[in-house]
């Protein structure tokens, strides 16, 4: 019997939207005002599942609270307040575009998160506009 938990989170990060191999002209024409010089900002949303069995003597898929320190600690404190194009090392030299977020957000919690259980990432950009990652 499998079973899916699922706990919530946010962060509020600044971004820019460009590829450094490319002239403004170009970025500009594929990025729009996402390709702002001067950056932009979004409440980013964030709902991490985890599905696995429960665990006879617990109950548990697992302790939420556990999720919920990773997330923290793996997500919040490295992404939030944060310019993720400056201040979050993974987004050097990938532009942090919603799909490549949740891709790194993904990889960051998988590591911390037992193999037996499936994992995926859903980030809301805005409260329309969002992406989903249940690894490969």
């Amino acid at each position: 019997m499998k079973v899916t938990i699922s706990r919530k989170a946010h962060f509020n990060a600044a971004h820019r939207l460009y590829r450094k191999d490319w002239s403004f002209e170009k970025n500009d024409s594929i990025f729009g005002k996402c390709n702002n010089p001067n950056f932009h900002g979004h409440n980013y949303e964030l709902t991490v599942s985890v599905t696995g069995a429960i665990n006879s003597d617990t109950g548990y898929v697992m302790d939420i609270k556990d999720l919920s320190d990773i997330i923290l600690e793996e997500v919040e404190h490295k992404f939030d307040h944060k310019n993720l194009n400056l201040d979050v090392p993974e987004f050097e030299n990938l532009n942090p575009t919603a799909e490549n977020i949740v891709v790194v957000i993904w990889n960051k919690i998988r590591n911390r998160i037992k193999p037996e259980f499936d994992l995926e990432v859903v980030l809301y950009e805005t409260p329309r506009n969002f992406v989903t990652y249940k690894g490969e």
